[in-house]
């Protein structure tokens, strides 16, 4: 994915180590360089918004423990089909399509 625009960091680059970034398990000067990236391009701020979002959902519904095997593949899976364009984000997928209860029937 690349939103056209020249970055010092490219797109496909800053998605593809997403979850390090959010899981802070990168050293700190490649987490400069994705937080200069996301200031800049609007669409990997979006995406970083959105698995932001699926992994403090997770964790809240999950607890600290270790995430379920099909809760996480069916998560991915969503993600997956959002990132490709099949599917649009603004669907609720919480209940629909893991079981798990949406924020609004809490």
């Amino acid at each position: 994915m690349s939103c056209g625009e020249p970055h010092e960091t490219d797109c496909a680059e800053v998605l593809d180590h997403l979850y390090e970034f959010l899981d802070r398990e990168m050293p700190d000067s490649d987490c400069t360089k994705f937080e200069a990236h996301f200031g800049e391009c609007s669409p990997c701020l979006e995406k970083y918004g959105l698995e932001q979002a699926v992994k403090k959902l997770v964790k809240r519904c999950c607890g600290h423990d270790d995430v379920p095997a099909d809760l996480r593949s069916k998560v991915m899976g969503r993600i997956d089909l959002i990132r490709s364009g099949q599917a649009v984000p603004e669907q609720d997928v919480t209940a629909a399509d893991t079981g798990v209860p949406s924020a609004a029937s809490d």
